[in-house]
């Protein structure tokens, strides 16, 4: 019986290992308005994809401190099963504004983009995966 048992657990493990999103890792984002850019983990939050700001740099790609390490930038992001994310937010630092947002992976560059103001304003933006 603990043969099987333990056989039922590995294979449950390994199913959870293969249907990692591939949009899961760490993500470069596009320098902001002040030449800033992070580096921001993507992860299941529940049953969508949230990102956290791990680390952040300067325009010269020094690590810099900032009160934004461990904060949500995406969050409540859905898959949709192609490539593409939807239903999400997207929080930019330094406009200090939340967009409501969708992403579209290709290879290894994630475009992020949203809007606000019922589509009025919207922003776009290239992330890069990191190894």
């Amino acid at each position: 019986m603990r043969t099987y048992v333990l056989a039922g657990i590995l294979v449950i493990g390994a199913t959870a290992a293969w249907s990692a999103d591939p949009v899961e890792g760490l993500w470069k984002t596009k320098p902001d308005d002040n030449g800033n850019f992070g580096q921001v983990e993507i992860a299941p939050c529940g049953d969508k994809l949230c990102g956290v700001l791990m680390k952040s740099f300067d325009s010269t790609g020094a690590e810099t401190e900032s009160e934004n390490i461990g904060k949500q930038i995406v969050w409540d992001m859905v898959a949709n099963g192609d490539g593409t994310y939807s239903n999400g937010k997207v929080w930019a630092p330094d406009r200090d504004k939340t967009y409501n947002a969708k992403m579209a992976l290709s290879g290894e560059t994630l475009a992020v983009s949203g809007c606000v103001l019922g589509g009025m304003i919207c922003r776009a933006s290239e992330w890069a995966r990191m190894q």
